[in-house]
């Protein structure tokens, strides 16, 4: 196998595996990792319109997350604020149910996060990250990454 074949096979492998353990970490939450992606967004933005959450989730494709976000509303995480002056204008804004699942999604990605930090024995991401910034930057999901950055960065 040559190595970019092999580099592929290892982003896809460890997308799959990560994503599987954060699934079956979220489960007693009662959440997806693409609903919790939402959620965390939503929690430190705050406020967003449909297309502008959109803009920054890396698990969707498109800037219209309506389905995912319709799940979330209809289980009573997430409001749906319409705009007395524009009924077009619709603002998301997690309720306090989704607030409080925040926080948990929150620690669940941390115990995440030191498992990763403990595997990888206190070696630094710096040039894997640099690398695979490259690799995604002018592809939608490394354009959303990105603008989270960015946006967050004082």
């Amino acid at each position: 196998m040559r190595p970019a074949e092999e580099f592929r096979y290892l982003v896809l492998a460890a997308q799959r595996e990560g994503n599987r353990l954060l699934g079956q970490a979220l489960k007693p939450l009662g959440v997806t990792p693409s609903q919790a992606e939402v959620i965390r967004v939503l929690d430190e933005r705050r406020r967003l319109t449909l297309n502008g959450l959109g803009e920054l989730l890396v698990c969707e494709s498109g800037n219209s997350p309506s389905r995912l976000v319709d799940r979330l509303v209809a289980a009573g995480l997430v409001h749906r604020n319409v705009s007395a002056h524009d009924r077009r204008h619709v603002e998301l804004s997690l309720t306090e149910e989704g607030a409080r699942l925040a926080r948990r999604v929150t620690e669940v990605e941390e115990q995440l996060y030191l498992w990763i930090d403990d595997l990888a024995g206190g070696g630094d991401f710096a040039q894997v990250n640099a690398f695979l910034r490259s690799f995604v930057r002018d592809l939608p999901a490394g354009r959303a990454l990105a603008l989270r950055s960015e946006d967050l960065t004082p």
